[in-house]
């Protein structure tokens, strides 16, 4: 090895990336970024209102336990509503004047007492912070007054096919964020690819309007995200049993993921991300001039979504200042309209999942407009 050459090489790698402002915002600013946000997140994480449906089946002096555990939650600082029966907790917790729902069953003292805790269950991380508030006050309440006869805790959700599949709860997000990772980079990167090699110079030298440029782009590559969106969907709901044959034993493909809703709703959903995220690649691929400008834009764009939709952490447990940002960012709409379909199995009728669409189609429409008005000034 010749000591001469290898330090002009070392020279020149570092000449580049001393020339290359985007790339060493990389490497110094990007994680100082990132670990800071995911820190202030986990330092600053506000605890999220909890609002108790108490329905205690008791009567007589076992009553009093119900009367006791409503005054702790209360004490605790938490919103208290005692009920006639679990049908009415029930009903409070789906209609959103409850967070979660305690019944306390007829007989406390038997071994065999159970008290249900009873969540929506669209969000797993939140329902765990609910649960996790009231556990507390709700062992402690109970001890003071059966000593030690403590019965066993259940929880139900509101929503949710029956599964034992822990994949279930957090099929939603998944799915949403590496559909919306993986389309963003495709295209990212092959827009650039068009630009630097002069596909797209000669295409604004003739009568095409930059809208029509965008457009045709967009949807080209919108061909590619809806077979991506098939084959992902059909990867992550269906299952496939291959009996054994020969020495190969048997086995499955496909994660058979439970779906209450209609798989075509779901669908639509991630469609509608997949083109966002195809303009949203096409928008910022004009903003950089190499495929690693293009993966920069990474730890400042998908990564804060990541962080903040819902995702990793409830939405309801993330700092107030940062809960506003939630509502720009179109990931934390698809995460919630999945979650919609998966968990609650609505259709379109639902209120809530026409918001969520609507907002997606408009993103998408949005960044392609943006992006059809930054196109020229690399070409020109």
């Amino acid at each position: 090895m010749n000591p001469r050459r290898l330090r002009a090489i070392i020279r020149r790698v570092v000449a580049e990336i001393r020339r290359d402002r985007p790339s060493l915002a990389l490497l110094f600013i990007a994680p100082i970024l990132v670990t800071g946000l995911l820190t202030f997140i986990l330092r600053e994480g506000s605890t999220p209102a909890v609002h108790v449906a108490v329905a205690n089946a008791a009567s007589g002096p076992a009553a009093v336990i119900g009367d006791r555990l409503a005054s702790a939650l209360s004490y605790a600082g938490m919103t208290v509503t005692q009920v006639a029966d679990a049908g009415a907790a029930r009903a409070m917790v789906r209609d959103g004047g409850a967070t979660v729902a305690i019944v306390l069953p007829a007989t406390m003292a038997s071994p065999s007492a159970s008290v249900t805790v009873i969540t929506e269950g669209l969000d797993p991380s939140g329902d765990a912070s609910q649960i996790g508030a009231v556990r507390g006050v709700l062992t402690d309440a109970v001890a003071s007054s059966l000593g030690a006869v403590l019965p066993s805790v259940t929880h139900e959700t509101i929503y949710g096919t029956p599964s034992d599949d822990p994949m279930a709860p957090f099929a939603p997000a998944i799915v949403a964020f590496f559909l919306y990772f993986f389309v963003y980079l495709l295209t990212g990167v092959s827009f650039l690819r068009e630009r630097t090699g002069g596909t797209l110079e000669r295409l604004m030298a003739t009568p095409v309007s930059r809208g029509e440029v965008v457009a045709g782009y967009t949807l080209g590559f919108g061909v590619f995200a809806t077979i991506q969106v098939a084959v992902l969907l059909a990867w992550a709901l269906g299952t496939v049993h291959v009996p054994a044959v020969g020495p190969l034993p048997e086995f499955s493909l496909g994660l058979g993921i439970a779906v209450a809703g209609s798989p075509l709703i779901a669908f639509l959903v991630v469609l509608l991300l997949a083109l966002g995220a195809v303009s949203l690649g096409i928008f910022l691929s004009t903003f950089a001039r190499t495929e690693l400008q293009v993966i920069q834009f990474i730890p400042v764009v998908l990564v804060p979504q990541f962080l903040l939709s819902g995702v990793l952490f409830s939405v309801s447990s993330l700092p107030s200042v940062l809960q506003p940002l939630v509502a720009i960012m179109p990931l934390g709409y698809a995460v919630d309209a999945l979650r919609q379909v998966f968990i609650r199995g609505a259709d379109l009728s639902v209120g809530a999942l026409q918001a969520d669409i609507a907002v997606l189609a408009v993103v998408a429409v949005l960044f392609a407009v943006v992006a059809s008005w930054t196109i020229r000034r690399d070409v020109v």
